[in-house]
């Protein structure tokens, strides 16, 4: 019996292949079980070739699956495109006009016949959903249910008609089943279902970020839009700017108010946005963006996944100034990695950039619910300006750890001044050539302070003599490529990179000075491996790359280290 099984579904642009995906995921969630769920789709509203992908295993996942028990074809083109890519066994479902061929490998199913005989042909998804169901060996009640609770807001004859289409679907698959082993009884659990975007938009709102200004930009929507539904419930604002420069200037406002915000954009937005990063590092004022990596330059591919702008972020700006840079490899790393970036950018006084990508921010994940909200925020201004107007508030005022007392203006005596221009210790503009020293040192004297706060990466199998080296989203695929390695006798560990920069040099040089790395990234000149070369002098002997704008896969992975290293 198999428990861990991958399905496709695929058609094109405005079919509902992602609707189906997620009826399909919220039974499995419904049972217990854990899904990982993966949209590829072209940069249209129609047409085209889209197609979503679900593993689903009664053990947690940490990676897609590639290779099908199932394939759920919406139009004719899908069955050509996929069919070899279904294990010996699989099955495929093939929409026609009429029932056709129904062996145990190849079934033809009329979908939107079907879905008129319930009452409409928009649901011609829900039919096959219902088909997929029949086929796991799941009851129709379990759909039903997720139907009922989907479409209630919708009235009872939206909801009649989908539970009437799915019970079409699931009577046309009779007779045809994978054994899967599930259990498919309804159940609690501390699961959660969670996207990268909209776990980076929960940990803001729990890191109480009270303003989203944003410019829409794919990857990057989904972050932002996904705080909206709460803007009625919490004393949050979510602003549409005109564009990329005008949302990350509202971000630093804001902050310089006290208020905690962030934006959210893809790498074209962030390049406009660069010359606002330099305002906040040279005002010292807190900043969160959220870059959702997309390849290529200009517009590139909007809809596709890489992670080609690491070095970008760390050299983003001109002249100098401390920023963080994280990249974490889930949902709920992401949501936690989002409750840190605001409170080290406010402790700091610094921008803090969290990279995430396509993959990362679209892919839904079953995971075991670890989030948090904190009962109590650390804030880092000063409450007590105690004082008068006539003595001067010296908002970068020297010091040893390059952190001045930073005030909310207005709140209390003495002015709060700031400039893009270098400044003085008040906050006045200097060309004075000592000051620009002394000024440059002291933004920089945070640095050995921001290198205590990284994390170092993720190990697996710390002893053995290679490792698979990678950042971001990449880790569950290297970590279950590194499990398929070791189960065929290499002898193979990991370093996944969640805090990227600044880099501790000497801990990481420790790690990995004596191993043989091989760098997985998705961009063309190994990324990660320059830095680790250039800051802590470690040279990886291998790259891994893949930079056609669709994910890792970790038979992929398997495949090009077990060519590597003989």
């Amino acid at each position: 019996m198999k428990t861990d099984v991958t399905l496709k579904i695929a058609g094109a642009a405005g079919q509902g292949i992602q609707t189906i995906g997620d009826l399909l995921s919220e039974v499995c969630h419904q049972s217990g079980l854990f899904t990982f769920s993966v949209d590829d789709f072209e940069s249209r509203v129609r047409g085209g070739h889209n197609f979503n992908l679900l593993r689903l295993s009664d053990k947690e996942l940490t990676a897609p699956g590639n290779r099908l028990d199932l394939l759920v074809c919406i139009n004719k083109n899908a069955y050509e495109l996929h069919k070899d890519e279904l294990r010996s066994g699989g099955i495929a479902i093939i929409n026609a006009d009429e029932p056709g061929t129904k062996d145990k490998t190849r079934f033809e199913i009329p979908l939107q016949k079907l879905a008129e005989e319930a009452g409409g042909k928009i649901t011609a998804n829900t039919v096959a959903a219902g088909a997929v169901l029949a086929i796991l060996g799941a009851p129709s009640s379990l759909l039903a249910d997720v139907l009922e609770k989907r479409f209630a807001a919708k009235g009872e004859k939206i909801v009649a008609l989908n539970v009437a289409a799915a019970k079409k679907g699931f009577d046309a698959a009779k007779g045809l089943s994978q054994d899967t082993g599930f259990n498919w009884e309804a159940k609690k659990s501390n699961n959660i279902v969670l996207s990268g975007a909209k776990a980076a938009g929960l940990g803001a709102l729990a890191a109480d970020c009270r303003f989203f200004p944003f410019y829409p930009m794919s990857p990057a929507t989904g972050v932002v839009s996904s705080v909206i539904p709460y803007s009625k419930k919490l004393p949050v604002v979510v602003e549409q700017a005109e564009d990329e420069i005008s949302a990350v200037m509202m971000a630093i406002g804001a902050s310089f108010a006290g208020v905690r915000a962030m934006t959210a954009t893809s790498g074209g937005g962030f390049c406009l946005m660069t010359e606002g990063l330099g305002l906040a590092g040279m005002t010292e004022t807190p900043l969160v963006i959220v870059n959702a990596q997309r390849p290529g330059p200009a517009t590139g591919l909007p809809t596709r996944t890489g992670q080609a702008d690491l070095l970008f972020s760390v050299h983003a700006s001109q002249d100098e100034f401390p920023r963080f840079i994280f990249a974490p490899g889930t949902p709920v790393e992401t949501y936690k990695t989002m409750k840190r970036a605001f409170h080290l950018a406010e402790k700091y006084q610094v921008p803090v950039i969290v990279l995430l990508d396509q993959f990362l921010a679209n892919s839904r994940v079953t995971e075991i619910n670890t989030l948090s909200v904190d009962p109590d925020i650390e804030r880092f201004y000063e409450q007590n300006n105690n004082g008068s107007d006539d003595a001067p508030y010296l908002r970068y005022a020297p010091a040893q750890d390059g952190i001045s007392p930073q005030r909310v203006p207005c709140s209390g005596p003495g002015l709060v001044r700031v400039t893009g221009n270098e400044h003085d210790p008040e906050g006045h503009i200097s060309e004075n050539a000592e000051n620009k020293i002394a000024m440059t040192q002291k933004r920089a004297a945070k640095l050995p302070a921001m290198i205590k706060e990284m994390e170092a990466p993720f190990l697996v199998n710390p002893t053995a003599p290679v490792y698979l080296v990678g950042w971001g989203s990449t880790r569950g695929n290297i970590l279950e490529a590194v499990e398929r390695l070791r189960a065929q006798g290499m002898e193979v560990g990991a370093a996944v990179f969640k805090d990227l920069w600044p880099m501790d040099r000497k801990t990481i040089g420790d790690m990995l000075g004596d191993k043989k790395l091989i760098m997985v990234e998705q961009n063309e000149s190994g990324q990660l491996g320059r830095l680790l070369s250039q800051e802590a002098g470690i040279s990886a002997s291998y790259t891994i790359s893949k930079y056609d704008g669709r994910p890792f896969f970790p038979d992929y992975i398997v495949q090009k280290a077990k060519e590597l290293v003989k």
